[in-house]
């Protein structure tokens, strides 16, 4: 009997042990390759139109990019986070300098945008893409210094330079729309880390402060005009409205259940300019209906619930920043590049997470969701000295937190 007792001890605490682990967090990747998979079948869709050699080259680096990207998420969530930190300012020093090549000898669009470098064998690479994870990371070292009040005065110069430099030279590049998510990424991070309101309101007074000065000194023409065009897409609807106007009408060709393949898709014969990329969203409206494209959002709200959720159970303040500014890039990712698919925003070139054309960006989010993951798994981590929380980042690494120079 004393044996049975024992025995159920033994099994009651293992059973406990077990429940309180939180193991690989494979509801978010599975919601994650969900959203890939109806990505990939309606990018397939959109570049039918496109000619064979085109279309086939487009399809290989897709298929690619998303094989890559899984890897990679995969080897990251392997990676207690802790370690991030170091790496991370080696990366962002290489994106900002690739930024600078950007802005000397990159490529862009009809609209005077650089966004891209063409390298060998790669092809079309977007640096800003993988700024934004580093620029995530970086931010997170200085915000856990700050929050810890290890930071000396330097420290909070420095997060300011840091966070100042990539957006600098986005904006010298005319990429307004990369800059704003750099500096929501930030925005989301320092509000996470307890900045005080008057801080945040102060902030957002002195942004509406700018906006008369942006728009007459900063925004070209162009980027004037698709703002007006947002608010009345019939006042340049053969060229700046042409895009939404066109989106606006294969998203109502789906109505409620879809239009269905087999259907004169106006989005799959070419009248949807960007329908591959920027504006895939359209494409899936019109074929999947207003149903399908709830459900495709509502996987979206999931994975950033999930992403949210992992920055405010996070074991230290370190992965609780850097989960909520990775999330929070993802977050605005979508929510522009949804809201300029149904005209509520302006068309900045902002790709749709995890579905669009674009491997350099399929690979950053990747990265992100296998930080995420890393985050995620870190909670159920042993420690070596027993601590939790912050204690951990007090006492185990403090060499670490202020290694960034």
């Amino acid at each position: 009997m004393a044996d049975k007792s024992v025995d159920t001890i033994f099994f009651a605490d293992k059973l406990k042990k077990f429940r309180a682990a939180r193991p690989f967090d494979a509801t978010l990747l599975a919601a994650v390759l969900a959203i890939t998979g109806i990505g990939l079948y309606h990018f397939n869709l959109a570049i039918q139109t496109y000619p064979s050699s085109i279309s086939e080259t487009a399809a290989t680096r897709q298929i690619v990019s998303v094989a890559l990207g899984v890897v990679i998420a995969l080897a990251l969530s392997s990676v207690d986070n802790r370690y991030f930190r170091v790496p991370s300012y080696f990366a962002y020093i290489a994106s900002v300098i690739l930024l600078i090549v950007v802005y000397m000898v990159g490529s862009g669009d009809e609209s005077g945008v650089r966004r891209w470098l063409t390298l060998p064998i790669i092809g079309m690479f977007q640096p800003s893409e993988i700024a934004k994870v580093s620029f995530a990371i970086i931010s997170a070292v200085f915000l856990e210094r700050i929050s810890l009040r290890q930071a000396k005065k330097i420290d909070f110069a420095k997060l300011a330079f840091y966070a100042a430099l990539p957006v600098a030279f986005v904006l010298v590049g005319r990429d307004l729309g990369t800059a704003l998510v750099f500096l929501f990424i930030f925005a989301s991070m320092v509000f996470v880390s307890g900045l005080k309101y008057r801080y945040v309101l102060a902030a957002v007074a002195a942004a509406l402060a700018a906006l008369p000065f942006a728009w007459f000194f900063v925004l070209s023409p162009f980027q004037k005009m698709r703002i007006l065009v947002m608010l009345n897409p019939g006042l340049d609807p053969t060229n700046a409205g042409y895009q939404i106007l066109q989106s606006l009408n294969a998203i109502g060709a789906g109505q409620l259940f879809g239009a269905g393949i087999a259907s004169p898709a106006q989005s799959r014969f070419s009248r949807v300019p960007a329908r591959a990329n920027d504006f895939l969203f359209s494409v899936i409206a019109e074929n999947l209906g207003f149903f399908g494209a709830a459900a495709m959002i509502l996987l979206y709200v999931f994975v950033l619930l999930r992403g949210y959720h992992i920055a405010a159970t996070a074991r230290d303040r370190f992965g609780s920043y850097m989960s909520a500014g990775l999330t929070s890039m993802l977050a605005i990712h979508v929510i522009e590049n949804i809201g300029m698919c149904i005209g509520i925003m302006p068309i900045s070139g902002i790709p749709l997470p995890f579905a669009s054309q674009g491997g350099t960006a399929m690979i950053a989010n990747y990265a992100a969701i296998g930080i995420l993951l890393s985050v995620s798994m870190a909670r159920a981590r042993p420690r070596r000295d027993g601590s939790q929380g912050d204690a951990e980042s007090r006492s185990y690494h403090p060499a670490v937190i202020k290694s960034i120079p």
